[in-house]
């Protein structure tokens, strides 16, 4: 089972993908779509449509999760937000696949089992939850990971998978 992570943003939108195989879990790939402000907004969805659809044709992933919408700085911050995701569900939607949301809160919770926990504690487990080492792992690559991972713990525990 491959499970595909995305942590919308206009600058800085994280894809993660980790697989299951026979009950061992490992970080695939993860990395960030850099944009720039200085591109047009219709330019950047574009450019995160295609990298999306890019990302799930090599990766072929069997479940997609997505953080949720949330308010934060200013009413037009989060409508841009409003704009990435609609260009991400877009993506996914052309493959047929569902789109699994969760906030930031309970992405936490799954993945260090506190809802309250820090980015950087969520960033320190997932090397030792995903096999992938140490190394650095930008905050959003490791939210969209870590989303990922918080949809595998959901298909386990409500007993989707084996």
């Amino acid at each position: 089972m491959i499970y595909l992570g995305i942590d919308p943003g206009s600058r800085n939108c994280g894809y993660g993908i980790i697989k299951v195989e026979e009950k061992r879990i490992v970080g695939v790939n993860y990395d960030i779509i850099k944009l720039t402000s200085k591109q047009e907004l219709s330019e950047r969805l574009v450019i995160i449509y295609d990298t999306i659809v890019e990302v799930i044709n090599s990766f072929q992933p069997n479940q997609v999760a997505v953080e949720t919408i949330f308010y934060g700085k200013s009413i037009r911050s989060a409508f841009t937000l409003g704009h990435v995701r609609g260009a991400i569900i877009l993506a996914i939607a052309k493959y047929g696949l569902n789109v699994n949301e969760y906030s930031p809160r309970e992405v936490k919770k799954g993945v260090t089992g506190n809802g309250n926990a820090s980015k950087q504690q969520v960033q320190f487990m997932l090397p030792k939850l995903l096999g992938i080492g140490s190394k650095f792992i930008s905050e959003d690559a490791a939210d969209a990971l870590a989303l990922a991972f918080c949809l595998y713990n959901h298909d386990k525990l409500s007993g989707k998978l084996p």
